[in-house]
């Protein structure tokens, strides 16, 4: 049969970090499902198994500063871009949903400061 997949083993570890980003504030089960290409169902299910359930004293409390995983996609080579285009284009997509998109030339200190504001 064309088209047939395999089935994706995924080793406890990963299972355990997979259900660990789903406590973060802000972020969904849905959201970390698309970073990893999977379906929704197969996270709330390693959640219903005490052996992948992240530890009460490692969820990061909702005052806490928390590190989310970072996806960058690079359409051409970053070389030849900077050296051939000078507009570019930044997404910038925060834990409450909302996206900021800004295509143009772009000073690296106030993106350093719009970025440190947006963190605060």
């Amino acid at each position: 049969m064309a088209g047939k997949q395999k089935k994706r083993r995924w080793p406890d570890e990963e299972k355990r970090s997979i259900c660990f980003q789903t406590t973060a504030a802000g972020v969904s089960v849905v959201q970390v499902a698309r970073r990893y290409a999977m379906n929704a169902n197969l996270i709330f299910k390693w959640l219903k198994d005490e052996r992948y359930v992240p530890d009460a004293d490692a969820v990061p409390k909702e005052s806490e500063p928390v590190f989310l995983p970072v996806e960058v996609e690079v359409a051409c080579n970053p070389v030849l871009a900077w050296a051939t285009a000078p507009v570019g284009r930044i997404e910038i997509e925060l834990s409450s949903g909302h996206r900021i998109t800004a295509e143009g030339g772009f000073d690296a200190n106030m993106l350093a400061r719009l970025l440190k504001g947006l963190s605060s």
